[in-house]
């Protein structure tokens, strides 16, 4: 069976604020991401080898074996980006049904891809256009490297359902794909039935998400092949709160 993908409406990078005015989710290839971000695909490639050491998520309540992430959070004032002392991860139950409510502690991320030059720029563009969303203000960023495989079958990006974060803009970056099929994303109105649904294959490609007005998921991804050993789906998500942490502050 021929494995149909249905690319994402990409936009224009002068067009991506007024995108995510107008329908609160918006979607740049990866010379859009190098455009406005600054950060040279080469650069941002570079990246993509720390996603074969990430360790095996051991929070994940169905019990599979399907999920690799790291976790490091940051405070991004202006034009400083500070990492913040490591801290567990914490969604309420409101937005996380599976997840929510408990204190999740992962391995950090590995410090030699902080110290990329290319790291502090990605995540002070993403600062900006937080600012430029909601107003300049302090931004408190979380960042996870996830990578999705298919040890059980099947992966899944999204256990918990379409949801939302609980924060004010989520970058979802796409890292790569290998032997994969799915892992379609489906983006709707937090308030109503409209929506989008496609796939992103372009590494380095990217979802920005006004996280108050729209809700989000990603279908399970499946091998290619039956006996496929190294199929996988690896993405960057980065979120950005005002106010502080989830669980903290406003």
């Amino acid at each position: 069976m021929t494995n149909l993908i249905a690319p994402p409406a990409l936009i224009s990078p002068d067009a991506t604020l007024p995108t995510l005015h107008a329908q609160g989710f918006a979607v740049l290839d990866a010379a859009g991401v190098s455009a406005l971000s600054g950060c040279q695909l080469p650069d941002l490639l570079a990246l993509t080898p720390f996603w074969a050491d990430l360790p095996p998520d051991q929070h994940l309540k169905d019990g599979g074996r399907y999920r690799r992430r790291r976790h490091s959070c940051f405070l991004v004032s202006g034009e400083t980006l500070t990492q913040v002392p490591h801290r567990a991860h914490w969604q309420p139950l409101e937005y996380n049904a599976l997840h929510g409510g408990m204190h999740r502690l992962f391995e950090p991320v590995a410090p030699e891809m902080l110290a990329t030059p290319v790291w502090p720029q990605l995540l002070l563009w993403l600062g900006q256009v937080a600012s430029a969303l909601r107003g300049p203000q302090p931004w408190f960023v979380e960042a996870h490297p996830f990578r999705i495989d298919t040890t059980d079958g099947i992966g899944r990006p999204t256990p918990e359902g379409a949801h939302r974060d609980g924060v004010d803009l989520v970058a979802v970056f796409l890292v790569g794909r290998q032997g994969v099929k799915g892992g379609e994303t489906r983006v709707f109105d937090a308030d109503g039935p409209a929506g989008q649904r496609f796939t992103l294959t372009q590494p380095w490609s990217l979802l920005l998400l006004d996280d108050a007005r729209v809700i989000h998921e990603s279908t399970p991804i499946q091998p290619l092949q039956a006996d496929s050993h190294a199929a996988y789906r690896d993405t960057l998500v980065v979120t950005l709160r005002c106010g502080g942490f989830p669980g903290e502050g406003a």
